[in-house]
């Protein structure tokens, strides 16, 4: 048994936790609409953590774990986007419900925690999972806390400025006119045609620095198969007689080429489940026992780093949130076939919610510990989880249903999805977090309540950060969305999946093309392991295939830069330090970029003006400016980077 515990779980570091919540959750929400993706905010709120409690008396390493445990919660916990937008796009919202969304998002994210208590002992002290973020995070804290560690934090946190401001600079000579958004555009291919954009964002270029080159090669595989050979092949014969090459393009992209990168998502999705559940019975099994031997002797008799909630509060949270998941179900399925058959369909949908979030939990928890919370295929397992209450309400109502009653449906299963999905994306960091506490002597249940506090920071925030860019962005898809509307791929995608299978409109051919590619690059990517250190991310691949160039061009320019700055890093005599500077400034790139699109978005709703920023009306420079802008802004940062690193180094 320990001693006396160290200060941990303050009033103070709840507090900075919340008010960093607010901001890394912005900023998450916004390029989860945007691209697609959202970035791990373990480190850069660890980094501003030491930074702030450091002048305060008595600050721990332990509590500034709990601040970030509680930033990275509520972050993670913003891919909620990739599934609540779905009820918009679909027509059954037209905005967001403030306390019914709240409800949805903090019950699925305080089950997440509940689901994954068990699995600590499983994943984290019983395995030798690398979870590179949990350990990087680790590693900045412990830093922090050593000699030498306030100018390491000084510099950490310049990075992280200097990058945002740098970030926010280029879309602000956007929205004043000056510069283009993105270059490129739709181009003939023998009979039919492509298209190949490039949206000027620092925060691509940011998130390809930090998902690393690996998956950067993988989305140009995914890119070449569905704009180089697929496109050309499904719009050959021709361009229908009075439409646009770019319109004739685009429609074949969102209505084809999406849907087999769907499949190619599914099956990787899938592919991953197999590979891991063996593994995750037999840890699970172990944890149950371990507790059992424990229970005799009391948690007192326990080291502070082995104390997690005991599993009884766990199993009977866990048990308890099932009330109110079934009456937010009930009071959301008001009239349709829902309604009429009330009983059954709440019993179904329940089960599937405790059933479905054991298993993703379990699922999710594994892949963060095998590549990182920000490299999980969490949309491939909201996809999985849409497809099953999909296929579960097909199988209690049928088809043939009147539209109304099948939209019904639809907003239905994207309700429950949401609920699993919040599941999903909380174990997924979690576990992750445990990590980093394991390596710097944290209690467990002290970091457990504080994943309890972030979701629900995370629950209030994300609401009004998602009305206000509705209803000045809008969701493309969405009655009366605009053509600056944001794509929100996967709640496009996972709306469009639950609309194919309940409305029997699912072209599934298109689905099994890219289910048999997806097996294609799994056998590859195995190929490559059993050869050499290589590999081919299947989801990495799928997402290349699924999303626009103007999403993936930059993040593979970031993942190539990144890829030659660590291997600058890896010569200087502190490697370490020079790596964390080029993760702190990559941070900073997405957060500054990400953050000013919310204060524009809140300009625009405050003026009712989308040009509120624009000081010329055309300006015919805008192309060769921005370019070169850009490229300027991108060179900077990283000259800044290694010129701060080097003198770190010396």
């Amino acid at each position: 048994m320990s001693g006396m515990a160290p200060r941990e779980l303050t009033l103070r570091g709840v507090v900075l936790g919340a008010v960093l919540t607010i901001v890394f959750t912005a900023a998450n929400v916004y390029l989860g609409l945007r691209i697609g993706l959202t970035f791990a905010t373990s480190i850069p709120a660890a980094v501003i953590s030491m930074a702030v409690l450091r002048a305060f008396s008595g600050a721990t390493i332990q509590e500034n774990n709990i601040v970030q445990t509680i930033a990275s919660s509520a972050g993670t916990l913003s891919a909620i986007v990739f599934v609540l937008p779905g009820l918009v796009m679909v027509g059954w919202w037209a905005d967001f419900p403030y306390w019914e969304s709240v409800a949805v998002i903090a019950v699925g994210g305080i089950l997440g925690v509940m689901y994954s208590v068990p699995l600590r002992r499983a994943l984290v002290t019983g395995s030798d999972l690398p979870y590179p973020e949990g350990v990087a995070a680790a590693e900045v804290l412990k830093v922090g806390a050593g000699v030498g560690g306030a100018e390491e934090n000084r510099k950490g946190l310049a990075a992280v400025t200097a990058g945002g401001l740098l970030a926010a600079l280029y879309p602000l000579l956007a929205k004043m006119k000056l510069a283009v958004e993105e270059v490129g555009g739709a181009f003939k291919v023998g009979t039919g045609g492509s298209m190949l954009t490039g949206g000027l964002s620092l925060a691509l270029v940011g998130v390809g620095h930090l998902v690393g080159l690996g998956v950067g090669i993988a989305m140009l595989v995914g890119i070449v198969i569905s704009f180089g050979i697929l496109l050309p092949q499904l719009t050959a014969g021709g361009i229908p007689a009075g439409t646009e090459l770019s319109e004739f393009v685009g429609t074949v992209f969102r209505q084809k080429i999406r849907f087999i990168g769907a499949g190619t998502i599914g099956v990787a999705a899938i592919w991953t489940l197999l590979r891991v559940i063996g593994p995750i019975v037999k840890g699970v099994t172990a944890a149950i026992a371990a507790n059992r031997a424990r229970s005799g002797a009391g948690m007192g008799s326990l080291d502070l780093t082995e104390r997690d909630i005991p599993i009884g509060i766990v199993g009977g949270t866990i048990l308890a949130a099932m009330i109110p998941i079934a009456l937010l179900l009930a009071d959301f399925a008001t009239g349709g076939p829902v309604a009429a058959a009330l009983g059954l369909s709440l019993i179904t949908s329940v089960v599937y919610v405790l059933v479905a979030g054991i298993i993703i939990a379990s699922v999710c928890g594994y892949m963060a510990g095998l590549i990182g919370a920000s490299n999980s295929p969490i949309s491939g397992v909201g996809i999985l989880a849409a497809l099953g209450i999909s296929l579960l309400l097909l199988s209690l109502f049928g088809r043939g249903l009147g539209e109304d009653d099948t939209k019904a449906l639809v907003a239905f299963a994207l309700f429950v999805t949401a609920i699993v999905f919040g599941v999903a994306t909380i174990s997924n960091d979690n576990l992750q977090d445990l990590k980093t506490g394991q390596l710097v002597g944290a209690t467990p249940w002290r970091q457990q309540v504080a994943l309890v506090l972030g979701v629900l920071f995370g629950a209030l925030v994300i609401p009004p950060i998602l009305d206000l860019l509705n209803s000045t962005f809008g969701f493309q898809g969405a009655p009366g969305a605009g053509e600056n509307a944001l794509s929100a791929p996967q709640a496009s995608l996972i709306s469009a999946i639950a609309q194919g299978v309940l409305g029997g409109n699912l072209d599934w051919n298109l689905v099994g093309l890219g289910a048999a590619i997806g097996a294609g690059v799994i056998l590859v990517d195995e190929i490559l392991k059993r050869i050499g250190s290589r590999s081919l991310p299947p989801l990495a691949v799928g997402m290349g295939m699924y999303l626009p160039t103007s999403v993936t061009a930059m993040v593979i320019l970031g993942a190539v830069l990144g890829h030659l700055y660590n291997g600058w890093a890896a010569r200087q005599s502190a490697p370490g330090f020079a790596e964390r500077m080029g993760v702190l400034t990559a941070t900073g790139l997405i957060v500054g970029d990400s953050l000013f699109n919310i204060a524009y978005a809140a300009i625009v709703a405050a003026t009712d003006n989308p040009d509120a920023l624009a000081v010329v009306e055309d300006f015919p420079g805008a192309l060769p400016f921005g370019v070169i802008a850009f490229g300027g802004i991108i060179a900077y940062a990283y000259w800044r980077m290694r010129r701060d690193s080097a003198v770190g180094s010396a």
